[in-house]
């Protein structure tokens, strides 16, 4: 017995749907529909002078229908917007039976059915761009009812707001709310943008495995699966940094790729368990070229999505354009804590945090106290996109020591907001040091930091084969995504966030 309910008017759309195939009408017909235009194309270039859009074959869902005797409008939504549709009895039913006008359109149609219709452009007596139809096609019959906006009195009824809503049923939020395709549409511009200037520069787009022996490339909790036919454990990507590294050591001299990662750690406003995270790797450049790259790029990027430089965030105005201010973290922490950590030991770092009422964990290294610090005193304050640098050696585990300065490395992070937009190095390839590192990285682990990096010693044989000079830089693409259009939430620039599951629906029975 199945545990979904209906509503009256749900049950009436079945029955309709029944009749319609009485009638010999089938509601769900064969994919091809010879569209030939679009209503936002009819918009743009209609011109009644020109007469053209003679012969106009659209398609979409009944978002408003309004009914009078022989005649009716109703509006039209496709992909690209709305338009007027107008349906006279005569005109789609030219013969005696009018079956299709007074007992289809009227009676067995409801809003939300997606429907073909051929004719023509004109514009009616009252001025309103409006398809004349010649021809009425069924094109798919919709069993649920669309949260209509209606507005009585001045005040707004069932607008499809509430956000738990649009999340699990994303595909009735882009239904009603038209707004919120421009956002995902803006996201494949943006990648687009990337790509077009990675290939620009001479760059290979690559792909690396998801499922890993070993979860490298950062410092993060994975997810763990089985491999059935190995009889293994896998772990889902948390970074594609080793493998895209291996490639480097392998010839060649640009490589990225548009990567989904899965960390298992918490969820909030900015963080998905799945996101998806560009990594790309040039050989003989530095970090420090890597920052002149991705000015450039975000200020490619922000134009072709904005139409300019600056961007509207929340209450702040973001100006992408220009150099970024460029500023050592140990530096911050001196400007927003007004404490100098460098040089501090473990002990000291954790009194210097209980002194400054930083919260730490038993397990947490010198380089988690220092991140705790900046992350508490420093990240709020960082509104126009700022280059943090030269992080100390126990943050980086797989950068260079910095040129100028062993005990610091050769590391920027990118904020904007307040949040980590990029992460980047100029990479480590000393094998020695590698290997050390992530030996310092196990004791952590052993000391319970269930985030520290595990050992890959394939990769530490990778770089002992010799790999070049290389700089490389980590981006999220959900995080760039908000920036670029103003949101605030992760949720917004995901088409399907993860959530908790919604209480499991039985499968109907036979006839149900």
């Amino acid at each position: 017995m199945s545990n979904i309910e209906y509503s009256e008017q749900e049950l009436q759309r079945r029955e309709s749907l029944k009749q319609l195939r009485e009638l010999g009408i089938e509601p769900y017909p064969a994919p091809l529909y010879p569209v030939n235009t679009s209503t936002a194309q009819i918009s743009a270039e209609y011109d009644p002078q020109k007469g053209n859009f003679a012969d106009v074959c659209i398609a979409g869902r009944l978002m408003s229908r309004r009914i009078m005797g022989a005649a009716s409008f109703a509006e039209l939504q496709d992909e690209s917007g709305r338009i007027q549709i107008y349906v006279k009895r005569d005109e789609i039913c030219p013969g005696e039976d009018k079956t299709m006008y007074n007992t289809v359109w009227k009676k067995l149609l409801d809003i939300g059915d997606i429907v073909g219709i051929k004719g023509f452009a004109f514009i009616t007596q009252t001025g309103q761009l409006s398809v004349h139809a010649k021809e009425l096609t069924v094109l798919s019959k919709s069993l649920r009812v669309l949260p209509i906006v209606k507005e009585a009195d001045g005040v707004v009824h069932d607008a499809f707001t509430d956000p738990e809503l649009r999340y699990r049923q994303r595909y009735v939020d882009l239904i009603v709310n038209p707004a919120v395709k421009d956002v995902f549409v803006k996201r494949a511009k943006i990648v687009a943008t990337m790509r077009e200037y990675f290939n620009a520069a001479g760059c290979l787009e690559v792909e690396t495995p998801i499922l890993q022996s070993i979860p490298g490339g950062a410092t993060a909790r994975p997810f763990i699966t089985h491999h059935n036919a190995l009889d293994i454990d896998l772990y889902m990507r948390i970074a594609n940094e080793l493998y895209l590294k291996r490639l480097i050591v392998g010839g060649y001299n640009g490589v990225y790729e548009f990567a989904k990662d899965f960390r298992n750690e918490g969820m909030d406003k900015t963080h998905n368990p799945e996101f998806t995270c560009m990594e790309i790797y040039v050989a003989y450049k530095d970090y420090i070229w890597m920052m002149d790259f991705v000015e450039k790029m975000l200020q490619k990027v922000a134009v072709a999505v904005n139409g300019g430089t600056v961007v509207k965030i929340g209450d702040n105005e973001v100006d992408f354009g220009g150099q970024y201010r460029r500023l050592p973290i140990l530096e911050a922490i001196r400007e927003y804590a007004g404490v100098d950590v460098k040089g501090m030991s473990e002990d000291e770092l954790r009194a210097t945090c209980k002194k400054l009422n930083v919260e730490v964990e038993p397990s947490m290294g010198k380089g988690k106290l220092i991140d705790a610090i900046f992350g508490e005193y420093c990240e709020k304050n960082l509104i126009q996109p700022t280059f943090i640098t030269d992080y100390p050696v126990e943050m980086s585990p797989l950068t260079k020591r910095h040129r100028s300065d062993p005990t610091l490395t050769e590391r920027f992070e990118l904020f904007v907001c307040g949040k980590e937009l990029a992460n980047a190095y100029s990479e480590l390839n000393d094998p020695i040091d590698q290997l050390e590192r992530f030996q310092e990285q196990a004791a952590l682990k052993s000391k319970g930091d269930d985030e520290a990096m595990y050992i890959d010693m394939d990769f530490v044989r990778a770089l002992e084969y010799g790999m070049p000079p290389t700089s490389g830089l980590g981006m999220g693409i959900d995080r760039l995504t908000m920036f670029m259009t103003g949101q605030t939430n992760i949720q917004d620039v995901l088409f399907f966030p993860q959530m908790k599951p919604e209480k499991a629906l039985q499968v109907p029975g036979p006839g149900q």
